[in-house]
């Protein structure tokens, strides 16, 4: 065809529409991509900032236990001994008691005086101890190990090494802290790893300093569980001191040796890693901030390679001083990948087949840009704080894994995570959806609402420990939930307390009937669904507050409140009964 020739009419109803199909497909591609990537960033913030919870519940899980153990092994306001050896039995009991009470991860307790005489207690497990013992100062420690809490002591052995209590860390610190201190992590004399231990001082009578009694929380089974988080292929996580020193890292050691060939803690900028490196670097000013919001943030940025990362961190404290950062970083391509291949070859294939199959084309742009429009949509409600958008998406592609991801993070938004029970949001959410459906629809059956407070759940805890009263909470939810009728809801709502959704109830005699039930099902003990055994005593049960629609309210603050009242009035009640 010479060039200025006219056109055939093929080639004006080809070219023109090729070369529409060609942008079209082009601009869906632009479009598909960018909803993909909100939608993909909404996801990721959320994915990160749960990975960042997850660490946080396992440090809390770590030294929740430190300070108990501490009072265990010298009650506050207890008087240090004058020697080591005028109270040898008593502080023998009681640091195996005290050992006792978090044995993973407080397994030592140990205590220092000013004489440098020094007494701990190692618990290799619930029988087996070893005590490690220094009655004169500037000598090593004497081993003995032991069977139970009174076992003989076996042939003592002695440490190569001399161990100077009063210039160790935890010592220094106890001593100079009024109040109960956790040290700088340092490294362990006999184990060369990474510890961290809560101090508090040990007064005379007269209220001097006599001495320092400490715990240690190895950091191992931290640093382990941190290895072994289910991040993305280029995902890492890491967490760290104020002054950038790491406690624990998935891809990288915590520690490392100095030019002498001694163990030495290892900083965030000198772990060999650029990618863990240039997120501390851009996240130091914020971590920095002593008065910044401690709840998790998320932040983007780009690394010093050009990638561009997406990171999730947070603070934790608490009342001794424990002051650490999580930092959970991946990079944004890790999220993206399988959203910008697909929109790639859609592209690529409307381009290829414009002039033979372009109805093809089209369908599977579409098809692609119909499911990323639906996750970006359901992101955004989420967002918004709607948890029960649905996403009917069945592919077998990265969409579809994200797409499956996704909904596996709606359930998670909305069931409580320790009894699987629907939560707080997602019960109030479905009262107020029942008054309007209520209001809509003319349904003149009411509807009741049980408020649930247990009794004596704080015992459970003070006498048992916390594992037992959340296999409680536990037990008693599924309890709840299966004495329940298939359409009622039943809830965690706060601490101890559960919330009931009573569908259609005929009149209030009704409802009573099913409160008394409730109370019925909460009077059982639960000792041996928490594995306590059948001799185990736990005295549980429950008051059980009542308010039917519309009667006791016309929206759910009301009822809420309304049951909520009758609770405390039955409450009253009984402790006068």
């Amino acid at each position: 065809m010479k060039i200025g020739a006219p056109l055939s009419l093929r080639a004006l109803l080809t070219i023109p529409y090729v070369s529409l199909v060609v942008a079209l497909a082009m601009a869906i591609g632009a479009l598909s991509y960018q909803a993909g990537r909100q939608a993909v960033d909404t996801v990721a913030d959320h994915l990160l900032l749960e990975t960042v919870h997850r660490i946080g519940q396992a440090v809390e899980r770590h030294v929740v236990g430190s300070g108990a153990v501490l009072e265990a092994a010298f009650p506050n306001g207890m008087a240090a001994p004058r020697s080591v050896e005028e109270e040898f039995d008593a502080l023998r009991t009681r640091f195996w008691i005290a050992t006792s009470l978090h044995l993973d991860p407080n397994n030592y307790v140990y205590y220092g005086n000013r004489e440098g005489q020094f007494f701990g207690l190692w618990r290799f497990d619930e029988q087996e101890a070893q005590l490690r013992l220094r009655l004169t100062s500037g000598v090593p420690r004497t081993l003995y190990r032991f069977t139970g809490i009174h076992g003989e002591l076996r042939e003592p052995q002695l440490e190569e090494r001399v161990f100077e209590p009063r210039t160790r860390p935890w010592y220094l610190a106890g001593r100079d802290a009024s109040t109960h201190t956790w040290t700088s992590i340092y490294i362990d004399f006999r184990t060369q790893s990474l510890v961290a231990t809560r101090a508090r001082r040990v007064l005379r009578p007269d209220g001097s300093i006599e001495g320092v009694v400490a715990t240690d929380v190895a950091l191992k089974g931290l640093n382990d569980f941190v290895r072994n988080l289910d991040l993305t292929p280029n995902g890492f996580a890491f967490i760290i001191e104020p002054d950038g020193q790491l406690i624990a890292a998935s891809n990288a050691p915590n520690i490392t040796q100095d030019d002498a060939g001694a163990a030495a803690r290892l900083a965030a900028r000198e772990s060999g890693n650029p990618l863990l490196a240039a997120t501390y670097a851009e996240l130091s000013p914020l971590l920095a901030d002593a008065s910044a919001d401690a709840r998790p943030r998320t932040r983007q940025f780009a690394a010093p390679d050009g990638q561009l990362m997406q990171a999730a961190f947070s603070r934790v404290t608490d009342s001794a001083g424990l002051d650490w950062f999580i930092v959970v970083a991946v990079p944004h391509s890790d999220f993206m990948h399988g959203v910008t291949d697909n929109v790639k070859r859609t592209v690529m294939l409307g381009a290829a087949a414009a002039a033979l199959v372009v109805m093809v084309g089209l369908l599977i742009l579409s098809w692609v840009a119909r499911d990323l429009r639906r996750l970006s949509q359901a992101a955004r409600a989420i967002g918004e704080g709607d948890l029960n958008v649905p996403l009917h998406i069945r592919r077998r592609d990265e969409i579809g894994d994200l797409a499956r991801s996704f909904v596996v993070m709606q359930h998670k938004l909305r069931t409580d995570r320790l009894t699987g029970l629907v939560n707080r949001e997602t019960l109030l959410r479905r009262l107020d959806e029942r008054v309007a459906f209520h209001r809509r629809a003319e349904d003149q059956r009411p509807f009741a609402v049980l408020f649930i407070d247990l009794n004596g759940f704080k015992a459970i805890n003070d006498r048992h420990g916390h594992d037992v009263g959340d296999r409680v909470l536990v037990a008693l939810g599924r309890r709840l939930r299966q004495g329940m009728r298939e359409g009622d809801l039943v809830s965690r709502y706060a601490g101890d307390e559960f919330v009931v959704l009573v569908e259609h109830v005929a009149h209030r005699e009704v409802a009573e009937q099913v409160r008394a039930h409730v109370e019925a099902l909460l009077r059982e003990p639960p000792a041996d669904d928490v594995g306590l055994g059948p001799k185990a005593t736990l005295d549980v049960g429950g008051a059980v507050g009542l308010a039917v629609y519309p009667d006791d309210g016309r929206d759910s603050d009301s009822l809420l409140q309304s049951a909520d009242r009758d609770m405390y009035e039955r409450k009253r009640r009984d402790r006068c009964s």
